[in-house]
């Protein structure tokens, strides 16, 4: 073999080198679509437990209007979701939500004195996580996302249920935060005095795994 020829030889041996180290170094980085700690850090797992109260210093919304200031406001809200798949990213987990509560309400819709309960219905629902940073929750086999409002009057009490065909939130590892804005409820039932429609906004976080020791805060790629 002339020397031109053995150049040639080396360097693609060299180039295969490179290729199959830099795909291993590809395959090694590549994470899941949750992660803990960071967005390099260890897979959710099957079973993990995720939770998350409201973010400090903000409310839960349901406004009677898009973008209106009547409605009712809520200091302590949280949710529990359970993970079921969680792939490679990038791609889509999947979770189920087993928990959402919502109180110490008050409001100032016309004619109410006060919020005596916000009831999540139907639980649990399901849950789509993708690496493009949206959340969406849909109805699971109990029945439609519902939600029954008691608020008291100066007539009494009064019960509304509002449901939802979906719920669509944006995560945010920067404080590893979920917020919803202005998701749609409509009502299904109740009085004339129950507004047409809910528009549901809310921040949480950190959301974290609970499941995990120290409860490390959970990352989306």
């Amino acid at each position: 073999m002339d020397k031109r020829a053995l150049t040639a030889a080396l360097g693609a041996a060299v180039a295969a080198v490179l290729a199959i180290t830099g795909s291993a170094a590809a395959t090694a980085s590549a994470g899941e679509v949750l992660t803990t700690g960071s967005p390099t850090g260890p897979a959710v797992a099957s079973g993990d437990v995720l939770s998350a109260s409201l973010a400090t210093g903000s409310t839960a919304r349901i406004a009677t209007t898009l973008g209106g200031s009547t409605g009712i406001t809520c200091t302590a809200s949280a949710f529990t979701a359970t993970a079921n798949t969680n792939p490679t990213a990038p791609g889509t987990a999947t979770e189920t939500v087993t928990a959402h509560t919502l109180s110490t309400c008050s409001t100032n819709i016309v004619g109410a004195t006060g919020v005596q309960s916000i009831t999540v219905n139907n639980l649990p629902f399901n849950a789509a996580v993708t690496s493009g940073g949206s959340l969406t929750v849909s109805a699971g086999a109990a029945g439609p996302i519902q939600t029954t409002l008691k608020i008291n009057t100066i007539l009494g009490l009064t019960t509304c249920v509002y449901r939802a065909g979906s719920l669509t939130a944006t995560p945010a590892n920067a404080d590893n935060s979920l917020s919803f804005k202005d998701q749609l409820f409509t009502k299904f039932s109740g009085p004339s005095t129950c507004p047409a429609n809910g528009y549901f906004t809310a921040k949480y976080g950190p959301v974290r795994d609970t499941t995990q020791a120290g409860s490390p805060v959970v990352f989306v790629n």
